[in-house]
């Protein structure tokens, strides 16, 4: 990175943003001016206005985490939303970034594009290898378009272009709403919102078997910082705990009721759908670059996300 970095944060009111906006407080370095950037301040689906934004503050870097995000319900009713808005939004982006000469551009994708039909664990190297899971094939598609520009860019223009893959995010500063919420800020609501009435059944959508990994919010802000200022690589990275880790839908629901306290009952909604059953990520090749990191233990994340929750559901994103 450049002796003064300028470093553009879009989507930064969101959950990855305030964890490394927290972050960067904690750090107090000189040489980084960061602005992040909420959708009350630019619309990235407009050219013009997201060309406004990036001309006021000029950054030399871009991470990019803006986007229309959902949980599985809501992306199965709204694929085609999913797609246009995120293609509108990632094009601009990038687009822009090439032309007012941004050094470094780091998006973020998901480990929900991979192919539905896969080996297991999934690595960087099959993001493409298949169609994704037909419940968010809009959000998936979009995504998976970042890896190919990101190429492209680099093999045209030489940009410096890359994307992280994490798994599944979770941590204070959530988006809690039942309607568009994935499934940990989901649950919190759902239960907090059962004690408040003084209901003494936690009901949880679906069997409680599909397996997830789950990454702390603050965890993947350390680890998005390395990647802006050491990673030298265009192909994607997976940013995720290790395989040992993955949890299921159960054992997740147990570790929230046991955050709040909760002594009733926890049962499981057989006639919603799962999704995808497991998305297992091997985050080999992170570790081959960060071998010792230390990721927070999850009942230690699920204890320290409720307790925000419980203290700031009034003002929370509900």
């Amino acid at each position: 990175m450049s002796k003064k970095s300028i470093i553009l944060v879009t989507g930064g009111s969101g959950l990855v943003g305030r964890a490394i906006q927290e972050i960067v407080l904690l750090e107090k370095r000189t040489d980084e001016t960061w602005i992040f950037l909420s959708s009350k301040d630019v619309d990235l689906c407009d050219y013009d206005s997201t060309k406004k934004v990036f001309e006021k503050y000029q950054p030399t870097h871009v991470i990019h985490l803006a986007a229309m995000v959902g949980g599985l319900f809501h992306n199965m009713s709204h694929n085609l939303d999913f797609l246009r808005n995120n293609l509108k939004i990632n094009d601009n982006v990038l687009q822009i970034s090439f032309e007012t000469k941004v050094q470094k551009v780091v998006s973020c994708l998901s480990t929900c594009i991979f192919p539905d039909k896969t080996e297991y664990p999934i690595d960087e190297t099959m993001v493409h290898n298949g169609p994704p899971h037909p419940s968010n094939f809009g959000y998936s598609y979009a995504k998976r378009l970042i890896d190919i520009q990101n190429k492209a860019y680099n093999q045209q223009h030489g940009c410096m272009f890359t994307s992280v893959i994490p798994c599944n995010v979770f941590g204070p500063h959530d988006n809690y709403n039942l309607e568009s919420s994935h499934v940990i800020p989901g649950l919190i609501r759902k239960l907090h919102d059962t004690i408040q009435k003084g209901g003494t059944t936690f009901n949880v959508m679906g069997t409680g078997k599909p397996l997830r990994q789950f990454i702390y919010s603050l965890d993947l802000a350390k680890l998005f910082l390395w990647v802006l200022r050491e990673y030298k690589e265009i192909e994607p990275i997976i940013l995720s705990v290790d395989e040992q880790s993955e949890v299921s839908i159960k054992e997740l629901a147990n570790e929230i009721a046991k955050a709040f306290d909760f002594t009733g009952d926890i049962v499981f909604d057989t006639t919603k759908a799962d999704g995808q059953y497991k998305k297992t990520a091997s985050n080999a090749k992170l570790r081959k670059y960060l071998p010792d990191f230390e990721f927070t233990p999850f009942s230690v994340a699920i204890k320290h996300s409720v307790d925000w929750y419980r203290q700031n559901y009034k003002t929370a994103r509900n």
